[in-house]
């Protein structure tokens, strides 16, 4: 299948954008606070990089996907969260520090952990006969580029100039919502008559890994001692994902639109869970 230059080179252009504005709200002290009560950051990493993919291949099998869109729900699952998890936690009152230092190690290990779960997916779903795979040192050199790289850049911007982080941040908040909205449009003209289908295929199972990513925040934490306003970010960190970055794997990497579906339908879907996240934060903590 020809890829689309629009995919190919502006996904990725994009997604740096993206990952920029991250580094861009992030200071070294924020790891400094963070440091201090470390049991949301290392509870919610491990339920963002072991627990939501063994999810997603469960909820996989337990639904029967077809297998390209399996294969799409645990490369959706494996992502870490994005510039809009920590504005929704911003919204709701949460523990930003913690919820940037979640996107941000996440981010990190994802280099590594994301190529090995997408190619046990392709294996578990598509079959070895099938001759797909994802290339691992390439795709690790790849979001090196796209996601530390940016990283490091935007937090140089902001150490050297505070005022203009502020207001491109803001910027690239809206851009990063704009991208996934081409992308979508994007994927539903090459899948075409197939779009209605996947959509109810792939639905389904993308409320369930939200509500769950969610559950593990809000729910499980109790008995680990974080404090209300810690559980309610790491539900926004494994809730709010970075679609864009599923869909730079799916679409440039794999050329597979039918694997990216899950993010797409995602990415539309996280929007209505995060209001009501944002709700539920401004009522229990209200200022």
């Amino acid at each position: 299948m020809e890829q689309n230059p629009l995919i190919s080179i502006g996904l990725p252009i994009a997604l740096i954008i993206i990952m920029a504005g991250i580094g861009l709200s992030l200071r070294p002290r924020d790891f400094l606070q963070v440091a201090h009560r470390p049991r949301g950051l290392v509870w919610g990493s491990v339920a963002q990089l072991v627990l939501m993919p063994a999810a997603a291949f469960a909820l996989a099998w337990a639904l029967s996907l077809p297998p390209l869109v399996a294969v799409g729900l645990v490369i959706l699952a494996a992502c870490p969260g994005g510039t809009s998890s920590n504005l929704i936690t911003y919204l709701a009152r949460g523990h930003l520090a913690l919820s940037i230092s979640l996107t941000v190690t996440a981010s990190l290990v994802t280099i590594v952990s994301l190529p090995l779960l997408t190619n046990l997916a392709l294996r578990g779903f598509v079959g070895e006969g099938q001759q797909v795979e994802l290339p691992v040192l390439r795709t690790v050199a790849m979001l090196a580029v796209i996601t530390v790289i940016p990283v490091a850049v935007g937090m140089l911007v902001r150490w050297r100039s505070p005022g203009v982080a502020a207001r491109a941040e803001r910027a690239v908040g809206l851009f990063g919502a704009m991208v996934l909205a081409a992308l979508i449009v994007a994927i539903a003209v090459r899948i075409g008559d197939r779009l209605p289908e996947l959509l109810l295929q792939a639905g389904p199972a993308c409320v369930a890994l939200n509500l769950l990513g969610i559950g593990l925040g809000l729910f499980a934490t109790r008995g680990l001692g974080l404090s209300p306003v810690d559980a309610l970010t790491v539900a926004v960190e494994l809730g709010i994902k970075n679609g864009t970055l599923g869909l730079l794997v799916a679409m440039t990497l794999l050329d597979s639109p039918e694997m990216g579906v899950p993010s797409a339908v995602y990415g539309l879907l996280m929007y209505f869970f995060g209001v009501g996240l944002i709700w539920l934060g401004r009522r229990r903590f209200a200022a």
